[in-house]
């Protein structure tokens, strides 16, 4: 590798690193403008780390115990 490779291939490296930060802080600034009507991008948040449990169902002496909370209409 000579040196003009090396120097286009140094300005390449930035000048991408450059369009790929313009394009990051263009998505933000455009998600913080509609944030009233899109919910914000949050990347790195305690809740994204973790796996969820799954789900459990309650059985069938657990829905016994629990009273109704609807009205039965006559």
């Amino acid at each position: 590798m000579d040196m003009d490779q090396a120097a286009v291939f140094l300005a390449g490296s930035i000048l991408t690193a450059l369009g790929f930060i313009v394009v990051v802080a263009a998505v933000v600034a455009v998600n913080n403008i509609i944030a009233k009507y899109w919910k914000p991008v949050r990347i790195f948040t305690a809740d994204s780390w973790h796996i969820n449990p799954p789900a459990r169902y309650a059985t069938e002496e657990e829905l016994a115990k629990i009273e109704p909370k609807t009205k039965e209409t006559k």
